[in-house]
């Protein structure tokens, strides 16, 4: 692949966030357009989860952004901390650890490392479109493997397909918990909210792969959008299509909407759906979550159809769906991430 005229050298107008970032080199390529690569040396692979009641206590975030570019992304704010904005910065200027599965492999060798099972996908999503360039993730899953160190991964993107043979490998060493996230059956929709993100027949079809592969697969059917995505005729199709593709549960909560992805979101909402605004006055307030009335409704509307399509609550209390949906910077908002 060719690189557009970038060097080490070069004044690449790397933003004071990224230098504190172990900042080497932006780049760009024809087969990215409109995307710029920051590539960093981190110092550290594994990050420490504090407080909280949650069943993982580490994660691995190979980049930040993501060039999924959903307009809803909890994750948003990270980017501000790197003096990046969380509207297109987030969705067109990603960050990328080049050396990640060295440094955690080191980590991972440390007498102090007791296996504590490590959540991917927690942030933003190890399997966008850079994955395909930077083949982060065949090294993280191997250094986990080969440390004994059990994981979980929630994606909404089809390259995990590539390394599937990789995660069936490991699955046999350690534990492998595999989730990806569905919450949009509509084209129209998806394709307003989700633009970066591969279809959702794509990403059923993946979940049968993982099935076939012998994979209990979990669905996230996240963030349920209020109006937009919580009609029974929505849900009942999305959910039927979900058991069809042979996932073993289902979780479904309503959209948070923290921080910075509260303007983001609401400004899509003023353009595309106006009459909605005074809805989601009454909805959120000022505040980032629904109310709780509307959250004993949507769960009301939910519950029956996983009861009807076999994906019932019941069945989702393994840890690899709390880790993989649970991680946010305060964890008292994983449930509306």
């Amino acid at each position: 692949m060719r690189w557009q005229s970038q060097t080490l050298e070069a004044d690449d107008g790397a933003l004071p966030g990224l230098e504190r970032a172990g900042f080497v080199r932006s780049v760009q390529t024809p087969e990215f357009e409109g995307i710029t690569f920051h590539e960093v040396l981190c110092k550290s692979a594994l990050n420490k989860v504090n407080g909280g009641d949650l069943p993982f206590n580490w994660t691995i975030n190979p980049m930040r952004g993501c060039s999924h570019a959903c307009t809803y992304c909890f994750a948003r704010t990270t980017h501000e901390y790197l003096d990046l904005d969380a509207g297109n910065d987030f969705d067109n200027q990603i960050v990328v650890k080049t050396n990640v599965a060295a440094v955690l492999r080191r980590e991972l060798h440390k007498r102090s490392w007791h296996r504590e099972t490590v959540a991917l996908g927690s942030n933003t999503d190890p399997y966008q479109r850079a994955e395909g360039r930077y083949r982060l993730m065949p090294g993280i899953i191997g250094a986990l493997t080969e440390s004994g160190t059990g994981f979980s991964v929630l994606t909404k993107g089809t390259l995990m397909r590539r390394d599937l043979p990789l995660l069936t490998q490991a699955a046999r060493q350690v534990p492998v918990h595999l989730a990806v996230s569905i919450a949009i059956m509509d084209p129209e929709l998806h394709a307003g909210l989700e633009s970066g993100t591969p279809s959702p027949r794509a990403r059923l079809e993946l979940v049968r792969a993982l099935a076939d592969a012998g994979f209990a697969v979990n669905v996230m059917v996240a963030p349920v959008i209020p109006c937009l995505t919580d009609t029974r005729s929505h849900l009942d199709e999305l959910l039927g299509a979900i058991a069809e593709a042979g996932a073993a549960s289902v979780v479904a909560f309503p959209m948070h909407l923290r921080g910075s992805t509260r303007g983001w979101f609401l400004n899509w909402l003023a353009e595309q759906h106006p009459a909605l605004l005074r809805r989601y006055r009454q909805l959120y307030g000022r505040g980032t979550s629904v109310t709780p009335e509307y959250s004993a409704w949507l769960r009301g509307r939910i519950e029956p159809l996983l009861e009807k399509h076999g994906l019932n609550r019941e069945r989702q209390a393994e840890p690899e769906v709390r880790a993989a949906v649970s991680h946010t910077p305060d964890p008292q908002l994983a449930l509306f991430a």
